[in-house]
């Protein structure tokens, strides 16, 4: 398959996000503890130069991998439907089998100072042996200008790793790196 030039810089952006993402999840260093739940699920933080304070949450979900991954992925339009902080989400536009841009309108909450947020992001999607890793950051998109009242939202890289519980195949160890 041949891609333009922009699509070739898109496909190139999500692959730099993920292995940025990846770095800082591999970096032992820096790590403080935010919370502890009694079941397991961590919350830490850190400061990563040039990003600013990121999260990482470290969760077990009681659902095989294949069956996240269909969510997070394949039904990524539905998300909206699950997820308290995402009112919609929109694929714009697929490049290869990996790469996608997406148009997120955050859901409003209570209390919310900012007003409405949305998000245009390119999202990479590799699966290595029995790891899916799910990156993305944010990007422009010529098609999707910033909305009228709508404040366009910076973020990235962000980064999902799921991977098969060892010993328990029908639970996923989720590892999500959250940049805010």
């Amino acid at each position: 398959t041949l891609y333009s030039d922009q699509e070739l810089a898109y496909i190139q952006q999500g692959e730099e996000a993920m292995q940025k993402a990846l770095g800082i999840l591999s970096s032992r260093e820096g790590w403080k503890k935010e919370n502890q739940q009694a079941n397991g699920d961590t919350v830490l933080s850190k400061v990563v130069p040039d990003m600013g304070k990121v999260f990482r949450l470290e969760v077990v979900v009681d659902q095989p991998m294949e069956r996240l991954y269909e969510e997070l992925v394949e039904h990524m339009e539905a998300m909206g439907e699950w997820n308290p902080n995402v009112k919609e989400i929109k694929v714009l536009q697929k490049i290869g089998k990996d790469t996608v841009i997406t148009h997120e309108l955050a859901a409003e909450s209570a209390g919310n100072l900012v007003g409405p947020r949305d998000f245009v992001s390119v999202r990479c999607t590799k699966r290595r042996g029995s790891t899916c890793v799910l990156a993305g950051t944010a990007t422009r998109f010529g098609e999707m200008p910033e909305q009228k009242g709508i404040i366009r939202g910076e973020h990235g890289p962000t980064c999902m790793v799921l991977r098969p519980l060892a010993g328990s195949p029908s639970k996923t160890k989720l590892t999500w790196l959250l940049s805010i």
